[in-house]
Formats: structure tokens, C-alpha cells, sequence
């Protein structure tokens, strides 16, 4: 059957919900664990590392443009994959040594080199420790002063109770924190998918708490432009036209300041709440029971991830609702500053009325002067050329020429400027 043509990304975009399996893991099993913070730029960098370290195993290397990859590498298997933040290494490796599963962890088996040279910084770092274990329950004392350093552990039965996950959440002095799990009848994908849920809410929740610092130093910040903000408006309240454009100038400022500060924030407290969203979400599929005298890892988020994020949720809401509060009093002041304009201009316009009227009347006394001026002149004129008559013996009277003369010029007069004026206004329409 012959079909239409695929979309370019018909098998990426199916296979991506294929991507980043859960690895299936087997009693006794150790894991280390790094999840590193760098930009997306380190990406070509991060595959060129595994592709390298594949390839001196003699193992098939991750394809060109790969953003995850899973391959056994001697005597571990590595995963790793690649997330729009950060990048994880998982470290898999079979079987304990001795009586401490730290002891010898399977990043160990990693060359150092190439570890010490990955790109980015450490977010999380973490050892788990899958051990194999009967129906009974731990003595969760023992097993933290054996190897949490005496730390009060959250955890409990998980997965309908198939198996026990415990953990202090603490850095140890290896810089690696520690799970251990106790298989009490796990299947392998089972316990890859708890492997990997603990992983990923311990990388979540640490994502996520990036924000509170940011929230925490953006608080004063937050207090010294709210100051800001209550003195233009008690200002405001007395102001004249003359300050009105002074406030306007700080208001703006004040404004343009809070708009760059929200929006160098806007990715840090949104990427939080959706961390927060992911570590919730990966706690519900835990499946987590209650174990005597132990908080479970949701109680324990409750309790001390719930009341941070909180924060962060807070101080993102008060720089918004700052940012609105400032951008009311803009368009307040700036009305105020139109409303003083408009009267500014009326006023311009109401003397420019006036002085036209003025001059309107100036140019008609002027007009009649110059009627009478012109004239006298041509009268005049007409009175030395009638005299000049007489003189000659012409019988003229030039004192009755010049009495004909006087309306007869100044209706000729008249009529000459008032043409040259319509000529003038109709050249000007």
C-alpha cells in the first residue's frame, strides 16, 4: 500500500516517548548518580564525551545529534541524557562489596578524568544502593548509623510495598547523598523505575530550590522600590503642573527597573513551579506506605519543600503585582500630564484666536488708511494736472475736477485691494 509522505519528525516525535528508559536492575546493584547544571551550548561537548568513552570501551557510541544515550561500558553501564537545563550521568554497576554498599561505588569504575572533566557544575550527586531483602522491615536506626551518619532517614515502603526506600537527603563527606533500597520482591523494571523516581525527585526538588535564593535576594530589592513607589504617590496627591513632569521621569525609571528585574526572574520562578509540579507528580507514583517512627518523602516535601516554594510563589506574585501597581500610577500621572498639556494648549490657541482678531482689525484700519492714503495721492495727482489745464487755457475748474475725482478714486481704490485679496485668498485655498 502505497502512503503519503511522512512528517520530518513522524519517528523523532514518536520515539521520544520511548526515550530515557528506566534501566531494569537486579538485588544487589549499586548506582551513582550526577546530574550537572550547564547551558544548552555544552550539549556537542556532553555527546562528544560519551562518544569518546564509548568508543574506548569499544562500545557503540551514541548518533550525531543524540540527546540521550544507554550503553555497557566494561564493567558499568552508562546512561546519560541530556534535559533543556542540566545533564545526567547514571553509573550502573552489578553486585556490593562487603558490608558497605558505598564502599566502592560504581562511578568508581568510570575513569576519573573523564569524570572530573564533564562540563557544567554539580546540582546532585548520589549513590543507591539496590540490596536485597526479605518481607521484614529494616531497623531503620541501625541502618542509619551504619551508613547516614546517624541521620534521621524518610522513606517507607514503596512501589505497594515491593520494596523500602530510605534516605537522609544529607551530602555526605564524599559529596554524594545516599538511598538505599531494600528489594523485597521488585521486578527488574520495577526497581529501575524507583531507582529512577528518587533520582529524579532529588534532582527536581534541587531545581526547583534554585529559586529561593533569587526569591531571597530580590525580597529587599522588592521593599526599597515599594518605598519608592508610596513616596511618587503621597507626592502625587499635592503635586503642580510644574512637578508633574519631575514624577513622571522617577515613575518611569522606577518602572523600566521593575520590568528588567521580572523579566532577568520570569524562567527561575516559572521553571520552579514546574520542578515543583514534577517532584509532586514523581512522589504519587512512588506509591509510598507508612513505616513506623519514619516520615515519608511527601510528608517530608510538606514540610520543608512545600513552605520554600511558597515563598518563591509569594515573592513572584508581589514583583507582578508590583509591576502592575506601578504601571496604574504611570497612567494616572501620565492622564494628569495630557489633561495639563491639552489646558497648555487650548491657552496657546485661545492667544493665537486673540491675536489674530487683532491683527484681523489692524489690517482693516490699515486698509482704510491705505484707501484714503492712495487716494490723496491721486487726487492730488489729478488736481496738479487739472491746474495744469487751466493754466494752458483749457476751461477746467480744478477745484470741481478734484472734488469728481475724490469718490471716484477712492470707489476705484476699493475695488482694486478687495480684488487683490480674493486673488490672494483664492491662490492660498
Amino acid at each position: 500500500m502505497t502512503l503519503p509522505d511522512d512528517h520530518p519528525q513522524r519517528f523523532e516525535l514518536n520515539d521520544e516517548v520511548h526515550a530515557r528508559p528506566p534501566e531494569a536492575l537486579v538485588a544487589p546493584t549499586r548506582v551513582s548518580y550526577l546530574a550537572l547544571i550547564s547551558p544548552w551550548a555544552d550539549r556537542e561537548a556532553e555527546w562528544q564525551g560519551v562518544t569518546e568513552l564509548a568508543r574506548r570501551f569499544g562500545a557503540t557510541a551514541p548518533f550525531p545529534g543524540a540527546n540521550h544515550y544507554s550503553g555497557q561500558l566494561g564493567n558499568f553501564r552508562l546512561v546519560w541524557e541530556r534535559h533543556s537545563e542540566f545533564a545526567r550521568y547514571t553509573f550502573i554497576a552489578p553486585g556490593v562489596s562487603g558490608d558497605d554498599p558505598f564502599a566502592e561505588p560504581a562511578i568508581a569504575l568510570a575513569p576519573a578524568s573523564w569524570v572530573a572533566t564533564r562540563p557544567g557544575q554539580i546540582i546532585v550527586a548520589a549513590h543507591v544502593a539496590l540490596l536485597p531483602g526479605g518481607d521484614g522491615a529494616p531497623d531503620h536506626e541501625t541502618v542509619s548509623a551504619q551508613w547516614f551518619g546517624g541521620n534521621p532517614l524518610v522513606g517507607g515502603p514503596m512501589s505497594g510495598g515491593a520494596g523500602i526506600a530510605l534516605t537522609d537527603l544529607r551530602v555526605q563527606s564524599d559529596g554524594f547523598s545516599r538511598f538505599l533500597i531494600q528489594d523485597r520482591h521488585l521486578t527488574p523494571r520495577q526497581a529501575g523505575r524507583l531507582t529512577q523516581r528518587l533520582l529524579e525527585i532529588e534532582t527536581y526538588r534541587m531545581m526547583a530550590l534554585l529559586a529561593l535564593p533569587v526569591a531571597r535576594e530580590l525580597t529587599p530589592y522588592l521593599n526599597e522600590r515599594e518605598g519608592e513607589l508610596a513616596k511618587i504617590t503621597d507626592a502625587l496627591i499635592t503635586a503642580g503642573e510644574a512637578d508633574e513632569p519631575v514624577l513622571l521621569d522617577r515613575l518611569t525609571r522606577l518602572e523600566a527597573a521593575i520590568e528588567n528585574q521580572e523579566a532577568i526572574n520570569l524562567f527561575r520562578f516559572g521553571a520552579a513551579t514546574a520542578y515543583f509540579d514534577l517532584v509532586q507528580r514523581r512522589i504519587g507514583e512512588l506509591r509510598e506506605d507508612r513505616m513506623q517512627g519514619l516520615q515519608t518523602l511527601r510528608e517530608f516535601m510538606e514540610r520543608r519543600l512545600v513552605p520554600a516554594m511558597n515563598t518563591c510563589r509569594a515573592v513572584s506574585e508581589r514583583q507582578q503585582s508590583l509591576a502592575g501597581r506601578v504601571a496604574r500610577v504611570t497612567r494616572l500621572l501620565s492622564t494628569r500630564v495630557d489633561i495639563t498639556r491639552e489646558a497648555q494648549n487650548r491657552a496657546v490657541l485661545e492667544s493665537m484666536n486673540r491675536r489674530a482678531k487683532l491683527q484681523l482689525k489692524l489690517q482693516s484700519t490699515v486698509e482704510g488708511l491705505s484707501v484714503a492714503a492712495v487716494t490723496y495721492y491721486v487726487v492730488g495727482l489729478i488736481g496738479y494736472f487739472t491746474k495744469g489745464l487751466s493754466v494752458a487755457g483749457i476751461p477746467v475748474k480744478p477745484e470741481v475736477a478734484i472734488a469728481v475725482a475724490v469718490p471716484v478714486v477712492a470707489f476705484l481704490v476699493w475695488m482694486g485691494l478687495r480684488g487683490f485679496k480674493k486673488r490672494v485668498a483664492h491662490e492660498e485655498g
